[in-house]
């Protein structure tokens, strides 16, 4: 049957040879991608360093400025923030390998080889955002350091929301990087980019309360909608007191609505599909 169909059809087994070999090529470039950042102990280490410092140094300092609420405190809030620094970082600067294989010429060969772009650069997103993911996991062990309870249904759900969010941060990094020629550049970018999105996607603090100019900043931030619904998840396994839930809250309000948390992940989608068409347009361009 398959035979014949094939005869009627002669376009059918090529064209899925072809999605096989693009399938080949997606797995290349997404392990050899694994294979890099585990051969990278400084690498791996170092991007411990600044998570952990931002959640016990500020954690603390914060806390015994902000104090305590119903047996909730400022360390707790800034735990899910903490989880998502480790996973954007991780996944925006996982793209300077490609900074770094056009200085040396061996970008020039992935893209004359007879392989799509398109997978080149998906396989790039999935790999970074592995590694990303498995950061932020790794991270989630230090919740019982501060408090943080956490349950298998729960850490399932962070992981979730984790490889989202590095998928997004992932195809953003390469449509960066597919457009800047030297690795001093691509850091110089990052940095400028990188903080204020952190900052003000309401990792370290509230989004209510703040000025109409900053408020519109927020909004207009993708990772505000992925940090909610990462902070939303974990609060649901937390012992938190109405005078608590009023203290930390929680939600993106937009245009005087607060947004589902359903929305919120479907504007994270968004994100990623629309930085993935980007990314490949930016290695469509001729090096």
């Amino acid at each position: 049957m398959s035979a014949s169909l094939t005869t009627v059809l002669p376009g059918a087994g090529d064209e899925r040879g072809e999605f096989k070999e693009e399938l080949r090529t997606v797995g290349m470039v997404w392990r050899r991608e694994l294979i890099r950042f585990a051969r990278n102990r400084a690498r791996i280490l170092s991007s411990f360093v600044q998570p952990i410092l931002f959640l016990f140094v500020l954690g603390y300092g914060m806390t015994s400025l902000v104090g305590t609420t119903g047996g909730f405190d400022f360390k707790k809030f800034v735990f899910p923030g903490i989880v998502a620094m480790t996973v954007v970082a991780t996944a925006i600067f996982s793209a300077i390998s490609i900074v770094w294989d056009r200085e040396f010429g061996f970008l020039r060969e992935m893209l004359v080889a007879p392989v799509s772009r398109t997978a080149l650069v998906v396989g790039k997103t999935l790999g970074g955002a592995s590694v990303a993911t498995v950061q932020g996991t790794i991270i989630l062990a230090l919740a019982p350091l501060i408090g943080v309870r956490l349950t298998v249904p729960l850490v399932g759900k962070v992981i979730g929301i984790e490889l989202l969010m590095a998928l997004t941060m992932t195809a953003f990094g390469v449509f960066v990087a597919s457009r800047i020629q030297r690795i001093e550049g691509f850091s110089v970018v990052m940095q400028l980019l990188l903080f204020p999105m952190l900052f003000l996607s309401g990792a370290l603090f509230p989004l209510r309360g703040l000025p109409i100019w900053l408020t519109v900043i927020t909004r207009i931030n993708p990772l505000t909608y992925a940090v909610d619904p990462l902070r939303q998840v974990v609060f649901t396994a937390q012992d938190m007191s109405p005078a608590a839930r009023a203290r930390f809250p929680t939600g993106v309000t937009l245009f005087g609505y607060t947004l589902p948390l359903a929305a919120e992940l479907g504007i994270v989608c968004a994100c990623t599909t629309a930085f993935l068409a980007l990314a490949i347009r930016g290695f469509g361009k001729p090096e």
